[in-house]
C-alpha cells in the first residue's frame, strides 16, 4: 500500500499523483471516512473527454495487480482532532486487507531542521522494526539517510532524543502506531517549504523509485513521470493545485 500524508507542500500527494498517472492505475474504490474534509471534483487523471467528467472524492483507492500495488490517494485536509481515529481506521483496514507493507510519502518543514539534518540530501526514510529486518540492509546499500532524532529539550538536555517531524501531519502518529502494531511501514519524506512544490514531488517519487523500481530507468529524471491532466488544466504552467 502506497499513500501520502497530508503534509507541508502536499509533496506526498503530488508524488502519489505521479505514480497513479504514470502507471495508469485503475480506481477500484473509495476509502470512506468522516475524518477528512468532504470534497468532490472532476477526474484528475482524465485522458479523454469521455472520462473527464468522472467524479473524484477526498480518499480513493487505486490498484495495479501486476505490481501488487495499491494506492490510497488523499485529497483534502483532516478535520481537527481526527488524526487518531483516521490512523486507527486505516491500520485496521491494512491488517484486514493483508497488505504486506505500507509506504507513506511525506514531507517536513525545511526551516525546522537541526544542524545534523542540514547536511547532505534533503530526503530521509524511517522503517518500523518489522520492516527494518527485511529491508534495512538494502537501505544501507542505497546509501539512504535515516531520519535523525532531535533533542527533546534543546539547550537543556541534548542527550534525550525524540522523533520530530514538523509539518508532517499524521506521519509520526501513523509510524509510531505501526511500530506498536507490528505493521511493516516505511516513511519516505523530503524537507521542503511551501511554494512551487513540483520539484519536491519529483524528487520524492524518484527516491521511491530507487527502492521499489515502479518504472524502469537507469537514471531517475522528471521526464519519465507522466504529469496528470489536472496539473495542466488547472494551471497552464504546470503548477499543481495544493488541494482541490
Amino acid at each position: 500500500l502506497l499513500q501520502p500524508a497530508v503534509s507541508v507542500g502536499n509533496v506526498g500527494q503530488l508524488a502519489t499523483d505521479l505514480v497513479i498517472s504514470t502507471l495508469n492505475m485503475t480506481k477500484v474504490g473509495y476509502f470512506y471516512t468522516d475524518c477528512l474534509v468532504p470534497m468532490v471534483g472532476n477526474n484528475p487523471y482524465a485522458t479523454a473527454e469521455e472520462n473527464s467528467m468522472e467524479l473524484s472524492i477526498n480518499a480513493e483507492v487505486y490498484s495495479l495487480p501486476s505490481k501488487r500495488l495499491v494506492v490510497l490517494q488523499i485529497r483534502s485536509p483532516f478535520i481537527k482532532n481526527k488524526y487518531r481515529p483516521f490512523c486507527q481506521t486505516l491500520l485496521s483496514w491494512v491488517k484486514s486487507s493483508k497488505c504486506a507493507r505500507v509506504v507513506l510519502l511525506s514531507s517536513s518543514h525545511a526551516y525546522q531542521r537541526d544542524d545534523e539534518q542540514l547536511l547532505g540530501t534533503p530526503l530521509r526514510y524511517l522503517l518500523t522494526p518489522d520492516l527494518q529486518k527485511a529491508v534495512g540492509g538494502l537501505m544501507q546499500e542505497l546509501n539512504w539517510k535515516e531520519m535523525e532524532k532531535v533533542a527533546a529539550y534543546p539547550g537543556i538536555n541534548d542527550t534525550e532524543k525524540v522523533l520530530h517531524i514538523p509539518g508532517g501531519g499524521i506521519t509520526k502518529l501513523l509510524f509510531t502506531e505501526s511500530c506498536s502494531k507490528g505493521i511493516q511501514m516505511a516513511v519516505l519524506l523530503k524537507f521542503c517549504s511551501e511554494g512551487d512544490n513540483i520539484p519536491d514531488a519529483f524528487a520524492l517519487v524518484n527516491y521511491l523509485n530507487e527502492w521499489l523500481q515502479l518504472i524502469r530507468s537507469e537514471v531517475n529524471t522528471s521526464s519519465q513521470w507522466k504529469i496528470p491532466s489536472s496539473w495542466r488544466l488547472l494551471f497552464g504552467n504546470g503548477l499543481p493545485p495544493a488541494l482541490f
